[in-house]
């Protein structure tokens, strides 16, 4: 069974490939979400996501000292997002924040797409779109202006949409990809409002990044996607490709099932029992927020 362990020995790893910045310090990054934001894998397993990529290379240039994904859960709608953000767990986290990315909007739009990926074919209702895209404007407006009240001290970046189905027809992607394209153009549009940014991470992907989605009956980068999204978020961030992430830098895979996700939890609380001194509770607490994975955890024991 892979462990924790190892996910977390490889990102130090990593880090230390890195050297010191000269960018200023995030001290706090806080990811909100949808799957995508939670680093969810193409085979409905959870791994490193662009998120978690950030907050390597972020804390591997000195620059972050927190990272929390815990208010990011797959499957999570503008509604979710909203209704998450608000709680009082979320509400102690984005107090400090000084780095927010908020992931939402495709699970309002795609959950109408139908794709039969036998066939290569993409069905959906016009009207049911537009008015999820309505929906998604009215949120992410809402979203927005609980982030102003909320993270205070947080610059916030709204992460883009790429096209989900490469491997369908062509004459099937132009319905689909100009839902897509509203879609962004709301998020857009709501982020500037906001004195957000706006993150384009659609023209890295285009029409047809099979390297990138590599199960065509599911939506879900792979880590490359994952790294291509977190290298716009940084470029969005420095103002450059200095802090791009290159391919070798990438750890190995080390995807979790849900079901393994939750015995790692139990143990995790069984050492947490064990432990007496502060600087041990500190380094458990730390470990769980940088995965973020409490939250999957606890909403899974719940079903």
């Amino acid at each position: 069974m892979k462990h924790l362990g190892s996910l977390i020995g490889m990102i130090i790893l990593l880090m230390t490939c890195w050297g010191p910045s000269a960018f200023a310090q995030t001290e706090s990054y806080v990811a909100i979400g949808d799957s995508l934001a939670a680093g969810q894998t193409p085979f409905q397993q959870i791994d490193v996501g662009y998120s978690d990529l950030i907050a390597m290379r972020l804390q591997a240039m000195d620059q972050l000292k927190f990272y929390t994904k815990e208010l990011a859960f797959p499957g999570f709608t503008t509604a979710n997002v909203l209704e998450r953000i608000k709680t009082e767990e979320a509400r102690d986290l984005l107090a400090n924040a000084t780095l927010v990315t908020v992931s939402a909007g495709a699970n309002d739009l795609l959950s109408l797409v139908r794709l039969n990926p036998t066939a290569g074919t993409l069905t959906f209702s016009q009207l049911q779109a537009d008015y999820a895209l309505n929906i998604v404007r009215k949120n992410m407006e809402a979203i927005l202006n609980e982030l102003g009240e909320l993270a205070p001290k947080a610059q916030v970046y709204v992460i883009g949409y790429y096209f989900a189905y490469p491997g369908v027809h062509l004459t099937q992607k132009e319905g689909t990809n100009a839902q897509l394209v509203k879609l962004n153009t709301i998020l857009q549009q709501q982020a500037e409002l906001a004195g957000a940014v706006y993150v384009n991470v659609y023209d890295s992907f285009g029409l047809n990044a099979t390297n990138y989605l590599p199960n065509y009956a599911d939506v879900h980068p792979n880590m490359e996607g994952y790294r291509e999204m977190a290298n716009a978020v940084l470029r969005a961030y420095s103002g450059s490709d200095a802090l791009n992430i290159a391919s070798s830098q990438l750890p190995q895979p080390n995807p979790l099932s849900f079901e393994e996700i939750l015995k790692e939890r139990a143990s995790t609380q069984l050492k947490q029992q064990k432990v007496t001194s502060s600087q041990s509770v500190q380094n458990v607490r730390s470990i769980q927020g940088f995965h973020g994975y409490t939250a999957f955890m606890g909403k899974l024991e719940k079903r």
